[in-house]
């Protein structure tokens, strides 16, 4: 089965890499480090333990930034390789870790993930030679998981979830999911559920530490330009839709237009993905709503009150657009796409709004809603009338928030108890 699943990425390999110039067009990212993409890098490194953490994209960048932390400080001699897929994982990274000091920020380095094929993921082991490969979430690549069982490097799969969905996705191809989930050394899973979950795949070692991403700590800076936003919209009612999927501006857009909503109120719109920020400028005008974009708001500048909706369209500063609203919506909920992320709302004590599709952080948000930090809507019309309800009512606001804090502040500790469970594999 493996031979077979890489006979087909050599196969598809060419229309990957047309996939990736085309998307190159929107976001050059795709283009720079192409050698990288297919196992070729430059100068071998010194030799040094290196640890490495793999995290896709910017989600699960974010999410390992307090484990990568604690790495470096478990480990003063180590060095972290963080390999992503997206040129917007790779930039979050960088600009996490730009706050360290000149020798700290030498012992983080960053390199795309290769193709996996075994050719593309032997070269990369060879050359890097990490003691570990630590992998977040949900991120199981056969090919490189049997070549570190070749080369004798232990696998860990950490703050790993599965959803039900997720799970009859890897039961359908069998052997080769069964495979890898038997190679790898080390499960730390978010919940007991996600647990059971890759346990019926074959995973051995399998522990239940919690979510790493309650332990991030939002960025003094992050703060101080949330603060600098807050003081620019004014005392006007601020709600914000944050990692907007495709699908749902659409519905927002006309749910906000058909509300009594207070003149003065402001919607911030915050997609996801970065080459869809055009579209929703777009899809903004043509509703003849007036719009901002972050990138055009200089620092200290004032929201004309005759502003409807404030694009974020910039990069990294996901707190600072949580910390200057006054509620939050999580995106790719309203449609089937499983949700994202609501712990940093919580955490900054915002009132959450989800809709009825969490199924990529179910216990979190059930959590969440059962605390009464977070609201479940059924629509785009029940999220707009929920928000304008919390916008209109500071009291309850204020209660709201302050659960929805103490909810994010109770499951701290998944770091910690990561950092242990990896002692045994780093020595």
């Amino acid at each position: 089965m493996r031979l077979l699943y890489s006979l087909m990425w050599w196969l598809a390999l060419p229309l990957v890499l047309g996939r990736l110039w085309w998307r190159g067009r929107l976001e050059p990212g795709y283009r720079a480090h192409l050698g990288e993409r297919l196992g070729f890098y430059g100068r071998t490194p010194a030799p040094q333990l290196t640890i490495m953490v793999h995290a896709v994209s910017v989600g699960e960048t974010r999410a390992a930034e307090p484990l990568v932390e604690a790495l470096l400080a478990a480990w003063p001699g180590c060095r972290i390789l963080l390999t992503h897929m997206t040129p917007t994982g790779r930039a979050t990274g960088r600009a996490l870790f730009a706050k360290h000091n000149n020798e700290q920020q030498r012992r983080v380095i960053q390199s795309y993930l290769p193709y996996d094929t075994g050719f593309m993921t032997g070269r990369f082991l060879r050359h890097f030679m990490p003691k570990i490969c630590i992998l977040m979430e949900t991120e199981v690549w056969p090919n490189l998981i049997a070549a570190c069982a070749r080369n004798g490097v232990p696998v860990a799969l950490v703050n790993a979830r599965l959803s039900e969905r997720s799970l009859k996705r890897g039961q359908r191809f069998g052997g080769i999911m069964m495979d890898a989930a038997r190679a790898i050394t080390l499960v730390a899973a978010q919940t007991e559920l996600d647990a059971a979950r890759i346990a019926s795949l074959g995973a051995p070692d399998i522990a239940v530490t919690g979510s790493i991403k309650f332990d991030v700590v939002p960025p003094e800076a992050a703060l101080r330009t949330g603060a600098m936003l807050r003081a620019g919209f004014g005392a006007r009612p601020v709600l914000l839709c944050a990692s907007t999927r495709e699908g749902e501006e659409t519905l927002i857009l006309d749910a906000w237009q058909r509300a009594q909503r207070p003149r003065d109120s402001l919607l911030v719109l915050v997609p996801r993905h970065p080459q869809r920020f055009d579209e929703v400028a777009r899809m903004v005008q043509e509703r003849g709503l007036r719009l901002l974009r972050r990138s055009q708001l200089q620092p200290g500048q004032q929201v004309d009150a005759g502003v409807d909706v404030l694009l974020g369209d910039s990069m990294g500063e996901m707190f600072a657009y949580y910390a200057a609203c006054d509620c939050a919506y999580i995106g790719g909920s309203l449609l089937p796409l499983g949700g994202q992320n609501l712990i940093e709302a919580c955490a900054l004590g915002k009132p959450v709004l989800v809709g009825q599709h969490t199924f990529n952080f179910l216990q979190a948000t059930d959590e969440a809603v059962a605390a009464g930090g977070a609201l479940r809507v059924a629509d785009a019309d029940g999220l707009v009338r929920a928000a304008l309800a919390l916008l209109d009512d500071g009291a309850r606001r204020a209660t709201m928030g302050a659960r929805a804090q103490a909810f994010a502040n109770r499951h701290r500790g998944a770091t910690a108890r990561t950092v242990e469970l990896l002692q045994r594999f780093i020595g």
